[in-house]
Parts: structure tokens; C-alpha cells; sequence
């Protein structure tokens, strides 16, 4: 399957917020309680990504909607500190990023439909053609995600907090590495 990606736009977000309800049933499927509640992705967030053109549809084959997510330019606030973690080893892991001079990319509020497959790499992909310094970060609970991410080639470099004080597992992907 391959898919296309391009710029959301406002007559979007109906669609975007069933990928987001898709995407948290899969989280709830998965033991992942804690992440996406109240709402979250609203309306109003996928509105201000659309705003500051950094939010994105994927389409299959046939123009349908099977995924979306933010894809925005760094720094991004929420990285500027990052802090140690322990591993699932029971290792601890001196929170560093890979690469802390170079721009960077971050993914945000990625929602796809459970039965697509390679979607993630696909976006992953549309984005380090655009930025070769990629981080991203998820919930602890988020074990897809994790080991997408992983797969992918991800190093987990640490934890972060959300600007409402929530830790979220930190990560960070240079394309040539």
C-alpha cells in the first residue's frame, strides 16, 4: 500500500478527530489509559496545527483518510529540559539528547486507522525528508508507540514534561545514524 501526504485543512478536522477516536481505542485496547483523555486532540488543536500549517493527512490508494498527525519545526518547549529514566532493564539512562545543536523535527498527535499498515513509517519518512534530526515522545503507558519507534531505529534519550507537568518518554532519530 502506499500513501500520500499533504496539508490538512480546516474541512479536515471532522476526519481527524475519528482517526484521533480510532487511535485512542487502540490505546485503550492496548492497557494505554492515561493518554488522549479529556478530549484530547480537540478541535481546537487540530484547528491551531491547520493555523500554523504544520498538520498532515494520509491518504491510501483510494484518497481515504487513514491517518494524521502534526509534524512541527523545533524547538519545541517541552525539550528544552530533558531528564534521566530508567529503563525497563532497571539500567538508568542519563537523559541526553543524540543531538542537541542541529535544528530539529518534532511528530506530535499521530492517529491512524488500526487495520493500515506502514503507516508510521510512511509518515516518518515524509518527515525526515524534510528534517534529517527527528524527536518525538509518548506516553509511558504507550506500548505500541514505543515499539514503533524502536523499529523504526528511535533511541529513547530520556523523559520530558508536557507544559501541564505530564512525563512522557523522550526520543530522538538522525537519519544517518
Amino acid at each position: 500500500m502506499s500513501y500520500t501526504i499533504r496539508r490538512s485543512t480546516l474541512e479536515d478536522i471532522p476526519v481527524m478527530l475519528r482517526l484521533a477516536e480510532a487511535a485512542r481505542a487502540i490505546m485503550r485496547a492496548s492497557g494505554n489509559h492515561h493518554q488522549w483523555t479529556g478530549g484530547y486532540p480537540s478541535a481546537e488543536v487540530f484547528t491551531a496545527d491547520i493555523e500554523r500549517g504544520c498538520s498532515y493527512l494520509m491518504c491510501d490508494d483510494e484518497g481515504t483518510a487513514v491517518a494524521t498527525f502534526a509534524f512541527i519545526p523545533g524547538p519545541d518547549p517541552t525539550y528544552a529540559e530533558i531528564f534521566d529514566d530508567v529503563l525497563p532493564t532497571g539500567e538508568p539512562l542519563h537523559g541526553a539528547w543524540l543531538d542537541d545543536e542541529q535544528p530539529y523535527g518534532v511528530v506530535h498527535r499521530i492517529a491512524s486507522l488500526p487495520e493500515c499498515h506502514g503507516v508510521m513509517a510512511a509518515l516518518l519518512d515524509f518527515c525526515f525528508a524534510q528534517m534529517p534530526n527527528l524527536r518525538i515522545d509518548t506516553h509511558r503507558d504507550n506500548v505500541i508507540m514505543r515499539h514503533l519507534l524502536t523499529r523504526y531505529g528511535f533511541t529513547r534519550c530520556g523523559i520530558i514534561y508536557l507544559a501541564n507537568g505530564d512525563e512522557r518518554l523522550a526520543y530522538q532519530k538522525l537519519s544517518h545514524t
